[in-house]
């Protein structure tokens, strides 16, 4: 069978980790059943926060990826701000280690106001002319850019002009709407500037991609088009085999980083009362913390007096996140303080429905994320500052636990498997080559 060929543009690829690789892996994973042969354009030597070889095994066999290398300022902002050049940059603004914020906060403008759309701007120049004269000997029938980082779309942008060829842009996050765009401390030039690149992608792209329905909307009213809605998910292969038992202590499982944005005050106080109060509930409870942590964070649960219950295990493997969201009795997700934050739809969310323990959001009642965990009887939702109503949910919960009781959650989730999602951007696909012939 002859398959139509993507050209898939992004900064994010095995062996880089965390969740801005899954999304177009497990894509690329699965177009070929849907008639579509990926190709991907991503960067030999990307500065990213993580390295997890367990995500190589996804890699379709022999596709074909083209690596070119990429400069990008972060050595000088490594040096500026006093870090170890080996070391990898956070996401989101986190620190791991008390220090003077001076050089931060200047870096954090120079970061913000001298590199738009971000730091992997040089390399869009570069990627228009080589992949120009790539596409001359190496035909596709459409290009598809993911961000951020949202240079990707302007190389796609580039690429439109110069060949013609139809262009998706799929925006994992939003651009101006972001939940730390408020945090790159922006010049009014540089927000301008900002707001007409990410108006120029919008207008000019084929199709626009969104991942959550309040982004969708958002899109649609700032920009006057339709958008698409491709939410993440989960891939059942990713489950297959993995049954490690239940934890033998009541364990409350985040997975992610942990940024001061996202620091629940009000739950370690919950929890901190619980423990003061139960002694069985001070020896059966454990914390873990999978991912990154903020030093305001591991500030706030010593102040909680809850760093005999903490566990921290750093960064795991995707692998090893599997494992540990199937072992844990509850998973917990918090949401940024923040009405931008309404729309975040996080790869974990659906990855926490599909290994079906009780979900914990700590988060705007009217988010989407709640919206989704209320429709499928997944869990619980709570406002930021409910802190008595996070109290019950969590007694109620460990009462289960003393009763070996935690039934299975997420039954009807089948419509976020990685493959039918899969199916859903091959229509997309199809209808874009179609409507531009």
């Amino acid at each position: 069978m002859i398959r139509k060929k993507a050209l898939i543009i992004t900064y994010y690829w095995p062996p880089s980790g965390g969740p801005g690789v899954q999304r177009w892996l497990k894509f690329t994973k699965y177009l070929r059943d849907f008639g579509w042969e990926p190709v991907i354009y991503t960067a030999e030597n990307p500065e990213v926060p993580e390295i997890d070889h367990s995500l190589v095994k996804d890699i379709p066999e022999n596709v074909t990826v083209i690596k070119r290398k990429i400069w990008e300022p972060y050595q000088l902002y490594k040096f500026f701000v006093g870090q170890k050049q080996d070391s990898r940059i956070s996401q989101a603004f986190l620190s791991e280690s008390k220090k003077p914020k001076t050089a931060e906060m200047i870096s954090r403008w120079i970061r913000g106001n001298f590199f738009i759309p971000d730091a992997r701007k040089y390399w869009i120049k570069p990627s228009i002319r080589f992949l120009t004269e790539w596409l001359k000997d190496n035909p596709v029938d459409v290009i598809i850019s993911t961000g951020p980082p949202h240079s990707m779309h302007l190389i796609a942008h580039g690429l439109k002009i110069q060949s013609g060829i139809p262009w998706i842009a799929d925006f994992r996050d939003p651009w101006t709407n972001i939940e730390y765009y408020d945090d790159l401390l922006l010049t009014s030039r540089s927000d301008r500037k900002h707001h007409q690149l990410e108006a120029k992608i919008i207008k000019n792209a084929n199709r626009v991609i969104a991942v959550s329905p309040t982004w969708k909307a958002e899109f649609e009213k700032d920009h006057k088009r339709p958008i698409d809605l491709l939410t993440n998910g989960y891939d059942e292969e990713d489950f297959e085999g993995v049954n490690p038992g239940q934890d033998p202590y009541f364990s409350i499982s985040h997975i992610g980083t942990m940024i001061p944005s996202r620091n629940p005050g009000s739950l370690w106080s919950a929890l901190s009362q619980l423990v003061k109060e139960n002694e069985d509930f001070a020896h059966d409870f454990r914390l873990i913390l999978v991912g990154r942590v903020d030093h305001s964070v591991m500030d706030a649960i010593k102040a909680f007096d809850l760093q005999n219950n903490l566990i921290t295990t750093g960064y795991l493997s995707h692998n090893e996140v599997m494992i540990r969201q199937k072992s844990t009795w509850v998973l917990l997700d918090i949401l940024k303080r923040a009405s931008n934050t309404k729309g975040l739809y996080a790869g974990k969310l659906f990855e926490y429905l599909a290994a079906k323990r009780p979900i914990l959001l700590i988060g705007p009642s009217d988010s989407d994320a709640a919206k989704l965990i209320e429709e499928l009887q997944a869990g619980y939702a709570v406002d930021f500052e409910d802190q008595e109503r996070m109290k019950t949910i969590i007694k109620n919960l460990y009462n289960d636990y003393q009763k070996n009781n935690l039934e299975d959650r997420s039954n009807k989730i089948e419509q976020f498997s990685r493959k039918n999602l899969t199916r859903k951007l091959s229509s997309i696909l199809n209808e874009v080559i179609s409507t531009s012939i």
